[in-house]
């Protein structure tokens, strides 16, 4: 059973849509908005951290992965996604991310918009609507929220080190540390996640994956001006900066009300740190430094 309204939260990688999601969440009353839609056709699984890289020749970036990824297990398969009935696993992400006044929310990047429209047109009742119109047609009532990350630079940097770790996002309420016999982890898991390589500055790295979130934000655009459609624009940076405000003008906007006992409170843990200054200040540096000198020697008179 399909509900009454839905969004979808469009974005790139760590532009800050999992915390915009997670607030949404909470509220009880706008839908479960989760990455549902993320699932490569050839695979139907997330892309692995190799293939934020196809086309590129550095060697170095993949043996640096290839390193981190020893004992590494790619997430299972949902076993209702089918690439030949994907109506069925469609109609699970309705009844799953659904709240129960009717409302309906995910998550969608565009590296797996393209694969995402493959799989609906699989669908006889979709196979022939036009792009523009296919996703309001799949989704009731449908409103876009767009977030959008202004500093780009900071987006990368946070994408390479998610790509090295395989860490995607981090709940406060459970950054404590877990026994390997309370997560039924196998011994091994401990070992090889002690004994990885350190996390590893990589201009080249960040450089190729800075390109490559410009050009899926610049699809972004181009398909909202292709579809005449005018998204709600979410900017990370003044979302995380007063997240309750933030929230309740987002409800307001998808016109919704919040319970009346709303008391938000968030549990994601900021996954910024150090690491990510510093190798944020040393990419902008060797960028700008291929430009400018940086520090201009005086000329004496």
């Amino acid at each position: 059973m399909k509900p009454e309204r839905s969004y979808i939260v469009c974005a790139t990688p760590r532009s800050g849509s999992t915390l915009v999601c997670h607030a949404l969440g909470e509220t009880g009353v706008a839908g479960r908005p989760e990455e549902y839609y993320e699932a490569l056709r050839h695979s139907g699984r997330p892309r692995r951290p190799e293939e934020y890289f196809l086309g590129v020749e550095d060697q170095s970036i993949r043996d640096h992965l290839g390193e981190r990824g020893v004992g590494a297990e790619q997430n299972p398969r949902s076993p209702l996604w089918s690439r030949a009935a994907y109506d069925r696993y469609l109609e699970w992400t309705f009844e799953a991310g659904t709240t129960p006044n009717g409302v309906f929310g995910a998550k969608l990047m565009w590296g797996y918009f393209g694969d995402f429209v493959s799989l609906v047109r699989n669908i006889p009742a979709y196979r022939d609507v036009p792009l523009a119109e296919l996703l309001p047609t799949v989704f009731p009532n449908l409103t876009f929220v767009r977030v959008v990350r202004a500093n780009k630079v900071r987006q990368a940097v946070s994408l390479w080190k998610a790509v090295q770790t395989a860490t995607w996002r981090e709940d406060q309420a459970s950054s404590g540390a877990i026994s390997v016999e309370d997560d039924g982890a196998p011994p091994y898991r401990t070992f090889i996640e002690e004994h990885r390589p350190q996390l590893r500055f990589h201009y080249r790295a960040i450089d190729h994956l800075l390109a490559q979130l410009l050009i899926e934000e610049a699809a972004w655009d181009a398909f909202f001006e292709h579809a005449g459609i005018k998204p709600i624009l979410i900017l990370y940076e003044n979302f995380a900066g007063d997240y309750e405000t933030s929230t309740l003008n987002l409800l307001e906007r998808l016109d919704l009300t919040p319970p009346d006992d709303f008391n938000l409170e968030p549990r994601m843990k900021k996954q910024s740190d150090s690491i990510n200054d510093d190798w944020t200040k040393r990419y902008s540096e060797l960028r700008l430094g291929t430009e400018f000198d940086l520090v201009p020697v005086p000329v004496d008179k």
